[in-house]
C-alpha cells in the first residue's frame, strides 16, 4: 500500500490539490497530514477531494477549533500527537520535532512523521523511522510531499513543480 505524507500546507490549495490530484491518480488511499493545514476551507478542499482516510495531528499555526472536524467523516484527528496501524505498521504522528519523543512514549512505533521544520529530513530514533516530508505550502523550502509504500518501506521524496 501506499500512503501519502503532507505536512504545512499552510494554507496553499493550487498545491494541496496538485497533491490530492496525483492521490486520485495513482490509487492511494491514505494520507498522513502532520499538521499546519491552517484554516477549515482547507481541511474542507481535503475531506471532499480525498476519498480516503485523513489521519491528522494538529500543528501550530491552525485557525480551525476541533468542532470544525466533526463533519469529515474521512478525517480522523487525534490531536497534538496520534498514532494508527496501517497496513500491519505501528505509525506515529506530531507536527513540531520536541513533540516526537512524546509519540514514541505513548506507543512503540514503525515510522513517525513530523513537519514544522518546513525541511525534509529523515533519521532513526528509539528502533523507528523518524521522516519529515517537507512543506506543502513551499515555504522557506521548496514545495514537497512524500510517498511512503508499506510494503517496501520505500520513501518517494515528490516536488510540486
Amino acid at each position: 500500500m501506499k500512503v501519502v505524507v503532507i505536512a504545512d500546507i499552510h494554507d496553499n490549495l493550487p498545491n494541496l490539490q496538485k497533491c490530492l490530484d496525483e492521490c486520485r491518480e495513482s490509487g492511494i488511499e491514505n494520507i498522513v497530514c502532520c499538521g499546519d493545514v491552517t484554516n477549515k476551507e482547507t481541511l474542507q478542499l481535503m475531506s471532499e477531494s480525498f476519498a480516503g482516510k485523513i489521519m491528522l495531528v494538529r500543528g501550530n499555526m491552525e485557525i480551525f477549533e476541533d468542532e470544525d472536524l466533526e463533519s469529515y467523516s474521512n478525517i480522523d484527528y487525534r490531536g497534538r500527537v496520534g498514532s494508527w496501524e496501517i497496513d500491519g505498521k505501528t505509525v506515529g504522528a506530531c507536527h513540531e520535532p520536541f513533540l516526537i519523543d512524546k509519540v514514541l512514549e505513548k506507543r512503540s512505533c514503525d515510522i513517525v512523521f513530523y513537519g514544522h521544520t518546513h525541511k525534509p529530513w529523515e533519521e532513526e530514533r528509539a528502533g523507528a523511522r523518524i521522516i519529515n516530508p517537507g512543506t506543502l505550502g513551499g515555504v522557506f523550502y521548496r514545495p514537497t510531499y512524500a510517498i511512503w509504500n508499506t510494503e517496501t518501506g520505500e520513501m518517494e521524496l515528490k516536488f510540486i513543480g
